[in-house]
C-alpha cells in the first residue's frame, strides 16, 4: 500500500484557518501556565487568513493542510507572529532577557587559534589584529567597513560570545551573527549606532527565522533596555552589491536622525 498526503487536498480553508489561529494562541500568544488570550482570535484570524491567501505557496504534490502538520505550523506561526511583532514595533511583547553571569562582552578578550584565512585589519578600525573570512564576502565587507567613513570601529562575531536564541520549527537554536559595527549615524561618536551584519548568500528556511528573529526580536528588546545603545539589523545577500547596499543603509539610519530632529524642533 503507497501511502499519500491526496485526502488533505478536500480540507476546508476554514478548518485549515481554525487550526493555524488556534497553533498561534497557543505556541505564541499564551504566558506558561495560563490560559490563552481568546480576546485575539478575531485578529490573529484576520492575519493568519491573510497569510494563507497571500504567503503560502504550494508547489508540486502538496496541499495548504500540510501546514497544519507540527514542525511545519511552527515554521508558519513563527512567520506570522515576527511580522505581527515586528509591525507593531515590538512595543509590549519584546523583552530581553539578559545573560545574568555575562551580560556585557568585549571585544578585548578574544583570543583563538584558527588555520583559516585571516583579513589584517586596520589598528584604528578594529582591536582584533586579524578577522576570520569564511568567504570572500566576509573579506569584502571587512573592506568595506575599514572604507567607510561613518564606521567608527568593527568586530567580527568570533570567539566574542555573541549568540541570539532564534527558534525553527519545534527546534530552539543559537544565532551567530557575522559581524558588529559602531556607525556614527548623526548622534555623534560618544552614541553610535550598533549595526548588526549578516552576510547570506543562500537565504534558506533557517537564514529567515534568523533575520526575522534579530529584526522583529531582538533588536526591539535590547532597544527597550536603553542600557547598552542603539541598536539595528542588516543583511546583505550579494556579494557585489555590499558596499552600494551598506552606505545606503547608513544613508537611511542618518535620515531617520535628521528626521527626529527636525519634528522635536517643529
Amino acid at each position: 500500500m503507497n501511502l499519500t498526503v491526496e485526502h488533505l487536498a478536500t480540507t476546508r480553508h476554514a478548518t485549515i484557518l481554525y487550526h493555524l489561529v488556534h497553533h498561534l494562541l497557543y505556541e505564541k500568544y499564551r504566558d506558561a501556565g495560563q490560559e490563552p488570550p481568546l480576546q485575539l482570535f478575531g485578529q490573529l484570524k484576520s492575519i493568519a487568513d491573510e497569510w494563507l491567501r497571500t504567503c503560502l505557496k504550494c508547489t508540486g504534490s502538496t496541499y495548504p493542510a500540510q501546514v497544519l502538520y507540527r514542525e511545519i505550523a511552527g515554521y508558519a506561526c513563527e512567520r506570522i507572529a515576527a511580522a505581527v511583532t515586528e509591525g507593531t514595533g515590538g512595543e509590549g511583547i519584546t523583552k530581553a532577557m539578559l545573560d545574568p553571569y555575562n551580560p556585557r562582552g568585549s571585544s578585548r578578550h578574544v583570543a583563538f587559534n584558527t588555520s583559516k584565512d585571516l583579513w589584517t585589519t586596520r589598528h584604528d578600525r578594529c582591536q582584533v589584529n586579524y578577522v576570520v573570512t569564511d568567504s570572500e564576502w566576509e573579506a569584502e565587507c571587512c573592506r568595506v567597513l575599514e572604507d567607510h567613513p561613518q564606521v567608527l570601529r568593527y568586530v567580527k562575531n568570533q570567539g566574542l560570545g555573541f549568540e541570539v536564541p532564534y527558534r525553527m520549527g519545534t527546534e530552539n537554536r543559537r544565532y551567530l551573527p557575522d559581524f558588529i559595527a559602531l556607525i556614527d549615524d548623526g548622534h555623534g561618536p560618544d552614541d553610535p549606532l550598533h549595526l548588526v551584519i549578516e552576510i547570506k548568500g543562500y537565504r534558506d528556511e533557517d537564514a529567515k527565522d534568523k533575520a526575522n528573529t534579530l529584526r522583529a526580536y531582538w533588536v526591539p528588546g535590547v532597544n527597550r533596555l536603553e542600557s547598552f545603545g542603539r541598536w539595528a539589523f542588516v543583511e546583505f545577500t550579494e556579494v557585489f552589491q555590499i558596499e552600494a547596499d551598506f552606505a545606503k543603509a547608513v544613508e537611511t539610519h542618518i535620515a531617520s536622525v535628521l528626521d527626529s530632529v527636525i519634528t522635536s524642533v517643529s
